[in-house]
């Protein structure tokens, strides 16, 4: 049954990598300023969260309806891992292999973007100044700050899976 869980988990991660792939390559050729609404993060985030919800509850079907809290976490977190690392991959070649041009107008947009929600809260120009320049002093999109982005993402979404794996586990009557 351990294979079970490592491959039904490791096919959904597959799949969330591809769609992420996707939707990020879309959003490169389409429109780049939508790496910056906060609405496109939270619906990339719902993906993978319910990615990582059927990924449990397929692991449960595949073992009769029953998965531990530890192999719903796992089913969970093999989804996820796969799933962001793809997907990660995908966005440092976008920005650092096939168009490194992409990345200084996306910089640009974010800056617009930080100014506008600055200004729309009241901040002082000095403190938007300094937002400013620590975003022109920074290299989003270098390998060091997309591993850091990397580390962050698997850390907030093993919580979130530790809430799913909680909700989802269901253990065999016999073995409690």
């Amino acid at each position: 049954m351990e294979k079970s869980l490592k491959s039904v988990a490791s096919n959904y991660g597959l799949y969330l990598g591809a769609i992420l792939a996707v939707v990020s390559i879309l959003t490169y050729a389409v429109n780049l300023g939508l790496f910056t609404e906060v609405w496109f993060g939270l619906t990339l985030m719902a993906i993978i969260i319910v990615m990582g919800i059927i990924a449990v509850a397929k692991v449960k079907q595949a073992q009769n309806g029953f998965a531990s809290f530890k192999e719903a976490f796992t089913g969970f977190f093999i989804t996820i891992i796969i799933g962001i690392a793809i997907s990660t991959l995908v966005y440092f070649l976008i920005f650092n292999v096939i168009d490194t041009d992409a990345a200084l107008v996306l910089k640009e947009k974010t800056i617009e973007k930080t100014v506008n929600i600055l200004e729309g809260l009241n901040t002082p120009n000095e403190v938007i100044a300094k937002s400013v320049e620590q975003i022109e002093s920074q290299n989003q999109f270098g390998i060091a700050n997309i591993l850091k982005s990397l580390a962050i993402n698997i850390v907030i979404y093993s919580i979130i899976g530790l809430i799913v794996a909680a909700a989802m586990k269901r253990t065999k009557p016999d073995s409690q």
